[in-house]
C-alpha cells in the first residue's frame, strides 16, 4: 500500500470541483533535477579541485578522503533527486497549478492561475526545461517548504517552479492558454515590442 493511495486523483488531495479539469500532469526528470537544482556537477568539481591540490602537494590521504567524500555526497544527491522524481506530481488544470511535493513528508501546494504574475521558461537542454512562477498577492511560501521546487537563492520572496519537466515548451503554452482565460496576459514577445529597452524574457506576463 502506498502513501498516495488515498488520493482521489493522482497528484491531488481531493476531487476537482465541477468546471475544473486537468490539462497536464508531469514530474521532474530526476537526472536533469540533479544537475540543475542540486548542482551535482559543481559538487564534483569542488571535490576534484581539493583532491587535485592535495595530490600536487603530495597529501595523498587528503586526496583519498576527497574521493570518498565525493562518492558519498554525490550518491546521496543522486538518490534524493531520484526520490524527488518518483514522488513529485505537477498538475495544471484550467484553474490552478498543484504541486504535490515532498520525499519524506508530502504536501500539496495550490497556486491559482489568477495569482500568477509572471511565468518564465528556462530550457535545460533538449525538450526539458523549468517554469519559474512569480506570484501576486498570495501568502508568502517558505523557501524551505518549496525547495527544490523553488528558484535558487530567492529566500525573501520564493518563486515556485515546475522543475526539469519534459516538453517544457508545450507545458508553457498550455499554461499561457489557461491563464489568458482568467486574466489579461501579455506574451514575452509582445512585452519586448512594447518595451524594446527591456531585456527579453521567456514565458508570460500578467
Amino acid at each position: 500500500m502506498s502513501e498516495y493511495d488515498h488520493e482521489p486523483v493522482r497528484g491531488l488531495p481531493e476531487a476537482l470541483p465541477e468546471g475544473e479539469h486537468i490539462l497536464w500532469q508531469g514530474a521532474p526528470d530526476w537526472k536533469r533535477m540533479a544537475r540543475s537544482a542540486l548542482h551535482i556537477r559543481l559538487v564534483l568539481l569542488y571535490f576534484a579541485v581539493i583532491g587535485g591540490l592535495a595530490v600536487v602537494q603530495g597529501d595523498m590521504p587528503t586526496a583519498g578522503a576527497m574521493v570518498v567524500f565525493a562518492a558519498i555526497v554525490t550518491g546521496f544527491l543522486t538518490l534524493y533527486a531520484y526520490g524527488v522524481g518518483r514522488t513529485t506530481v505537477y498538475t495544471l488544470t484550467n484553474k490552478r497549478i498543484v504541486l504535490r511535493i515532498g520525499v519524506a513528508l508530502n504536501k500539496c501546494i495550490n497556486i491559482p492561475l489568477s495569482e500568477i504574475e509572471t511565468a518564465d521558461l528556462k530550457m535545460l537542454g533538449g525538450d526539458t526545461g523549468s517554469i519559474v512562477l512569480s506570484l501576486k498577492g498570495m501568502p508568502r511560501m517558505g523557501y524551505t517548504m518549496l525547495w527544490p521546487h523553488a528558484r535558487s537563492l530567492r529566500f525573501v520572496r520564493p518563486q515556485p517552479m515546475l522543475r526539469a519537466i519534459p516538453d517544457a515548451q508545450g507545458v508553457a503554452k498550455q499554461l499561457f492558454d489557461a491563464t489568458v482565460q482568467l486574466q489579461p496576459v501579455v506574451s514575452a514577445n509582445d512585452a519586448a515590442r512594447r518595451a524594446p529597452l527591456q531585456p527579453e524574457m521567456e514565458g508570460l506576463t500578467a
